[in-house]
């Protein structure tokens, strides 16, 4: 049995709950800039989230709900600029009023680095997203705690396809037995399992409640803080109150035995 190595982290609805308060505020902005009528409400970026990939959800949004509209010239330089524009409102959004990060997550991050176990990241999300968020919820170095960031379009293939967390294992020379991932959706629980590794940990948030999590070895609530401990909503009993170091060896333990 390999030794656990690595952790793999999820970013949106991971590391914090940046889809309803951040992407879906972030696109009305860019709307609005260009002259669109278009709103996403909370019920329709909860529809728009089935589909991963900034982009790919603007163009699944004009398939579903405006199937009317036309853009004079090509729709995805139209879409490109549109979603350059949402990035740009989304790091603004993350210094003011700013994102904090999920329950335990900190905590955890710090416990890690200190316990000598790597860290990534692997999201669709763009750089400059993950960077934002890093930078204003951790800590101004906070990009530097992670020896890999895999993020955006590096890899064709988003989210379910496994693509990003096997660039993510090549780039730190890892098989996937040596690595604990983190996620909160069902697209990721796929994605995780296609790469082949085979420990992951999932944490819901109200849009991901719901979602089928039958391949994660445990589904907790948050990760849990003094005094706020975590809940394991699916999986076997290997936390106690917060998701630390020991709770993780445990869990690649399980998972990998």
């Amino acid at each position: 049995m390999a030794n656990l190595e690595a952790l793999i982290f999820d970013v949106d609805g991971t590391l914090a709950d940046t889809e309803r308060d951040g992407h879906r505020v972030a696109f009305n902005r860019a709307f609005a800039d260009a002259g669109l009528d278009w709103d996403w409400t909370v019920e329709i970026y909860g529809d728009l989230l089935t589909v991963t990939g900034g982009k790919e959800r603007m163009k699944y949004f004009l398939r579903k709900y405006r199937p009317d509209f036309s853009v004079d010239g090509d729709l995805d330089e139209f879409v490109a600029s549109l979603h350059a524009a949402k990035t740009d409102h989304y790091k603004a959004l993350m210094v003011d009023p700013g994102l904090p990060l999920r329950p335990g997550v900190e905590r955890l991050l710090r416990e890690a680095r200190d316990a000598g176990l790597r860290l990534a990241i692997a999201t669709t999300t763009t750089p400059a997203n993950v960077t934002a968020l890093l930078k204003n919820s951790l800590a101004e170095d906070a990009e530097d705690w992670f020896e890999v960031i895999a993020a955006g379009d590096i890899v064709p293939a988003k989210k379910p396809a496994p693509d990003i967390y096997v660039w993510a294992m090549e780039k730190m020379k890892l098989s996937p037995d040596q690595c604990l991932a983190f996620e909160d959706s069902d697209n990721g629980v796929r994605s995780v399992a296609g790469s082949g590794i085979p420990a992951l940990l999932v944490t819901v948030n109200d849009y991901t409640r719901d979602h089928d999590f039958s391949g994660a070895t445990v589904v907790v609530d948050h990760l849990g803080e003094p005094g706020k401990p975590c809940r394991i909503m699916q999986g076997p009993d290997l936390i106690r109150g917060q998701v630390d170091v020991d709770a993780l060896k445990a869990i690649h333990a399980y998972a990998t035995s």
